[in-house]
């Protein structure tokens, strides 16, 4: 939604920014807020009147007076005509009974049609919410944190930032969603007993109600790679039917609070090791505690939040306004679009550290500002912004910043982001690791076999080759099997070769036991590497599907079979033959290096990235000389993929992903 949110970061005025960042307490930014109201301005004093003469609540005045202190950073469309044409439409495709691939395409045209009218028709909450709008969701979600069992006990800041809001994020409709949403998703949880220990806590009313959602609105999440305008209304949060993780977590949150839940949308820029991102919504456990759940609304609470995740930033999508950002939106020359309502809580996920780096000597920045980044792939080496950070004396400071990543330092040089420092590595202990691009380590050769890290579950899925046995034989059954080569290292040539003393009319892949067979790929090949023609066969428990995956040059489909041992998947040449050479691919992310992709090996001088020699791979490693050491180095793949990170040399030939 780049296109939206860009306008509408330029939209807030600087004179709206300036009376927010020039308060001191609570009662100058009311004073301010209400003065920017302009003509709506009658309709927020009314609200206050309500609660200060007619619902004489202290608690709800509070509430009132927190809600339009922070109403201008947060927007809607105006444009009512075309948001109920827009949202009209949405409706009529999620209840087609079409596909989610082509409700999402169907849904993209005609919002490529609406975007550029909508985008530029968009206003500050302060200038449209209504008096019975919001006197409406103040009390319904009183009326929530004081009756349910599960809710009472939250306190009134708890409330506040976790249920209270009258809207979860921008640019939603301001419609009945409260109501909408809790008569769509409350069967479950009206249903439990009043003594049932499930109804009187956080954890377990939640995940009733994360049931319901998961069985009344199956989560199909779809990646975009572009969006288009976000469906945030009652209606069609009530039908979804597909969306982004960030929409399911966003729908759910709405859920949540409409029932008196606790929960906050909270996501990830980019992983650490990664070129993506994730959301996900966190909640209030009884004992006050967040808890984070992993996986949209499919996974229950509970699991270990992503163990293996480097995390350099985390961001809480909050209806507080961050004034922080106000203040670094009215001081700096070049404007980032950080979200004005977003609070940095990276330290409530990982340990993190305040760093000081080092900027570059022979650049001058003409700003107060600089900015940390992360290395992603964006049709090649790229960075991403995750914060900034104020630049003092030839440093720049940044906070909260999550250890064991790689990042980078940059600054606007009038015209693009560009380094600012060397890249540097934040280590386990908070120590600070620059790659220096001046001076040299030297060079070395290098065989790389891959273009990106492996994975935990990559490693694992590998190793299930250890111990398999490539066998020929002339009896169907193999039971005068003769085994011509044991898997013994995960390292194995793209063409191993094969000898056997006779012809054969029976091949095989035996996967050790304990590995349920899987496997990516199997190819035996005559002595000119060419693929010897056959029929597949396996293990009797396989089926022809499973056989077929064995052989349909797809790295992402594998063999398997639904028990852990004695499965072997082969070829029946017909009559006895004779076989060369064996190709076994182990089942992995489709990463390693490919026979016929063409490659380019680059590494980075600290300004830009050079390149060291493309290549087409004729086997499963590629063979480099004169690499640099200890420089930050990155394989791009030009024929497919796009998992690459950059990686460093040593001195003895190992390889570290970052």
């Amino acid at each position: 939604m780049k296109n939206i949110f860009g306008f509408i970061g330029a939209s807030v005025s600087c004179v709206l920014l300036a009376v927010l960042s020039s308060c001191s307490n609570e009662q100058r930014y009311l004073r301010y807020a209400l003065k920017v109201a302009g003509e709506n301005r009658p309709q927020l004093e009314r609200v206050l009147d309500h609660y200060r003469h007619e619902d004489k609540d202290p608690s709800k005045l509070a509430a009132a007076k927190y809600l339009i202190i922070n109403m201008p950073g947060h927007f809607s469309y105006t444009d009512t005509a075309t948001v109920d044409f827009y949202y009209n439409a949405a409706l009529k495709i999620q209840q087609s009974g079409g596909t989610p691939e082509w409700q999402r395409d169907t849904l993209r045209s005609i919002s490529d049609a609406l975007n550029y009218s909508l985008s530029r028709a968009v206003e500050s909450d302060i200038k449209l919410v209504t008096s019975d709008y919001l006197i409406d969701n103040i009390d319904k979600a009183f009326h929530e944190w004081r009756t349910r069992p599960w809710a009472q006990h939250l306190t009134f800041d708890e409330f506040r930032d976790w249920i209270l809001p009258y809207k979860v994020i921008d640019y939603q409709l301001l419609d009945s969603w409260r109501d909408t949403l809790s008569a769509r998703f409350s069967d479950s949880i009206s249903s439990v007993p009043s003594d049932d220990d499930r109804r009187l806590s956080i954890y377990g009313a939640i995940d009733i109600v994360r049931n319901e959602i998961h069985t009344k609105n199956p989560p199909r999440v779809l990646w975009e790679e572009r969006s288009g305008i976000p469906l945030r209304s009652a209606q069609t949060w009530a039908n979804m039917t597909f969306g982004s993780c960030y929409d399911y977590v966003t729908m759910g949150t709405a859920v949540f609070r409409s029932l008196g839940l606790p929960s906050v949308v909270d996501r990830v820029p980019v992983w650490g090791r990664n070129s993506e991102g994730h959301s996900w919504f966190t909640f209030l456990s009884d004992q006050g505690k967040e808890t984070p759940t992993i996986n949209s609304l499919i996974v229950a609470a509970g699991m270990p939040f992503y163990p293996y995740e480097r995390i350099p930033k985390v961001w809480r999508n909050t209806f507080t306004i961050n004034r922080d950002i106000v203040r670094y939106r009215n001081t700096a020359k070049y404007v980032h679009q950080f979200d004005l309502c977003e609070h940095d809580v990276t330290d409530h996920y990982v340990r993190t550290s305040d760093i000081e780096v080092q900027l570059m000597s022979d650049i001058r920045i003409d700003d107060k500002y600089a900015y940390i980044a992360v290395f992603v792939n964006s049709g090649g080496p790229s960075w991403r912004v995750l914060d900034y950070g104020e630049v003092k004396h030839g440093k720049v400071c940044f906070r909260n910043m999550g250890r064991n990543v790689l990042y980078i330092a940059l600054y606007y040089n009038g015209s693009v982001l560009a380094p600012a420092s060397e890249p540097f590595i934040l280590e386990k202990d908070g120590g600070v690791r620059y790659i220096h691009s001046e001076g040299g380590d030297g060079v070395r050769s290098i065989d790389i076999r891959r273009k990106y890290f492996e994975s935990y579950n990559v490693v694992d899925m590998r190793r299930r080759i250890l111990g398999g046995k490539i066998q020929c034989a002339t009896r169907p059954d193999f039971s005068d099997s003769v085994t011509l080569y044991t898997i013994e290292t995960t390292k194995i040539p793209d063409k191993i070769p094969v000898c056997a003393r006779a012809p054969y009319r029976y091949w095989r892949y035996l996967s050790p036991n304990g590995s349920w067979g899987s496997v990516a790929e199997v190819l035996f090949m005559d002595s000119l590497g060419n693929p010897v023609k056959g029929c597949g066969i396996a293990v009797p428990e396989a089926g022809q599907d499973a056989i077929d995956r064995a052989y349909d040059g797809d790295m992402l489909s594998n063999f398997e079979v639904n028990q852990p041992d004695g499965n072997w998947v082969g070829l029946d040449l017909g009559t006895p033959g004779d076989v060369s050479f064996v190709r076994i691919v182990p089942r992995s992310d489709d990463n390693d290096i490919c026979p016929g992709n063409q490659y380019e090996l680059m590494f980075f001088d600290g300004l830009d990235w050079f390149s060291i020699g493309r290549k087409v791979a004729d086997d499963n490693t590629l063979h480099y000389e004169n690499v640099p050491i200890n420089k930050l180095l990155w394989l791009r793949n030009y024929t497919r993929g796009n998992d690459e990170r950059p990686f460093l040399l040593d001195h003895d030939g190992n390889i570290e992903w970052w």
